[in-house]
């Protein structure tokens, strides 16, 4: 379900090189998310990362997508287990947290919090981040509404991330693309997703591609 607990607490991750030759093989992406990105309710290959990951090997691109979605987590959820949620080979990462603190009505100060760490740690790390946001019930209020909407853009500019607004564009509120809960997406509400998705993560895919080659160009260290 989209409710669950957690706690933001962590330190600094230590940047893990990529492997040599890694220039050739596929961009290894890593999709850290609630119920929405793990596929509440749905097979395996009905979730978002292996939808996504179908489109675009359709569409030519070597890439392998992680699926780090565990149901029910919040922002803060998502920063306690960034650490072993993201291996040593990942390359990029998706981010599509907080869905459930709007949905908990958590203070948009402390969803905030956490996705700013989790992006600085990915900073620090060297990840390109794809953010994607979430919108709060329009029933939460119009103070916190505004509050909540305006943290995706602003981190996003703040980080330099890619962001997607609104992870649920055109699925959410209609019927016929979700469950029975009216939250959580069918197979056929996730591929949309999917489909709106990859304009984006292509962004990303472009990011990582100029760093590879930027790392593949560079000057080999000299020994004094």
């Amino acid at each position: 379900m989209l409710i669950g607990l957690g706690a933001a607490a962590m330190a600094a991750l230590a940047f893990t090189p990529a492997p040599a030759g890694a220039e050739d093989g596929p961009i290894r992406l890593v999709a850290l998310g609630d119920s929405l990105t793990a596929g509440y309710g749905l097979p395996a290959d009905a979730a978002l990362p292996a939808q996504l990951q179908a489109r675009l090997e359709a569409r030519g691109h070597k890439v392998v997508i992680a699926n780090a979605g565990v149901s029910g987590d919040t922002a803060s959820g998502g920063l306690e287990r960034l650490d072993w949620a993201i291996a040593g080979d990942t390359e990029g990462v998706i981010v599509a947290l907080g869905a459930n603190d709007a949905l908990r009505g958590i203070d948009p100060a402390v969803t905030r919090k956490a996705l700013d760490t989790i992006l600085a740690l990915l900073d620090a790390k060297g990840l390109p981040v794809l953010l994607a946001g979430m919108y709060a019930p329009r029933n939460m209020g119009e103070s916190y509404t505004r509050t909540f909407d305006a943290i995706y853009p602003d981190l996003a500019r703040r980080h330099g991330a890619v962001l997607y607004p609104f992870l649920l564009e055109g699925v959410a509120g209609t019927a016929r693309l979700n469950l029975g809960d009216g939250i959580h997406p069918t197979a056929e509400g996730v591929g949309l997703v999917a489909e709106r998705l990859v304009p984006s993560v292509e962004e990303l895919l472009a990011r990582i591609r100029a760093r590879r080659g930027d790392a593949k160009d560079a000057p080999a260290p000299t020994r004094g």
